[in-house]
């Protein structure tokens, strides 16, 4: 499907949204950690434009589900629409609906929109930062192509400043000016196994890098609780309960004499066994 033709579906799709849907309120988007929220002044600004970053390629993954994360906390029971440039399906994966509903996503009320350049992925995305019955609108652009300048990001800012639908553009690093409300680098990191051995929590290390409201950078290593579909702190290792991989061996309740390692043993080394216990 060309460009022109995904970006008229979209506006269709997104003209069938606005009629019985309201706009959501503006305010604060909750992470579900007390002292993370606490921090951000009571959560993600909603009516904002939010970076998310990853290191490189080998982060992207986790960067994305982050985002994720956060855009369905945002829009509640509302549509999230989510546009990617379509290059990324061969360097980080395409997206599988099995996959988002193993972190607790719902497939069904995603818009998933693919587009060929970085360009269209602004332009998509513009659309539906002014559609306020959407919940929230994730943006991946590859990192080749810088189109989203100061100027870019600014426009998108303003519109969900209006909307109220947060926007979540997921990228590399990057050092350049941007409109965005906060930038964040996150990455991922091994999860804590459950009980019998059971797949951890998705785990990830979010550093706060920038916000607009003055605060300081700051870390924080957090998971992600499928059936909450919260964020919550990721226990210290000290904390974590050991694996058990061996069953308990009681000690012997009397000295044990040493015996040879190699060669025969000697005909007495039994009664000296026996005397020794």
């Amino acid at each position: 499907m060309s460009t022109s033709a995904a970006l008229a579906e979209l506006r269709s799709q997104l003209a069938a949204l606005a009629r019985p849907a309201p706009a959501m309120a503006k305010g604060h988007v909750e992470l579900g950690i007390a002292s993370l929220d606490a921090f951000l002044m009571g959560g993600l600004a909603r009516a904002a434009l939010h970076e998310i970053c990853s290191q490189g390629t080998t982060d992207l993954p986790a960067a994305t589900a982050f985002a994720l994360a956060v855009a369905m906390r945002a829009a509640q029971e509302r549509p999230v629409l989510w546009v990617r440039q379509d290059v990324l399906d061969g360097e980080s994966g395409r997206p599988h609906p099995a996959g988002l509903a193993e972190l607790g996503l719902d497939p069904d009320r995603f818009l998933l929109v693919t587009v060929p350049d970085a360009e269209s992925v602004l332009r998509a995305a513009g659309e539906g930062t002014r559609c306020a019955p959407l919940g929230a609108v994730v943006m991946q652009p590859h990192a080749g192509e810088n189109v989203i300048t100061l100027t870019a990001s600014r426009r998108l800012a303003l519109a969900t400043e209006a909307s109220g639908v947060i926007t979540l553009m997921v990228r590399t690093v990057r050092t350049g000016a941007s409109a965005a409300q906060t930038r964040w680098l996150v990455s991922g990191k091994p999860s804590r196994p459950l009980e019998g051995n059971a797949p951890g929590y998705p785990a990830f290390m979010a550093r706060l890098l920038r916000h607009r409201g003055g605060l300081g950078e700051r870390e924080w290593h957090v998971e992600w609780d499928r059936e909450r579909r919260s964020f919550r702190p990721m226990p210290e290792p000290s904390l974590v309960p050991r694996m058990k991989t061996e069953p308990d061996v009681p000690p012997l309740s009397h000295p044990m004499a040493a015996l040879p390692a190699d060669g025969p043993v000697a005909a007495d080394s039994g009664a000296a066994a026996r005397r020794a216990g």
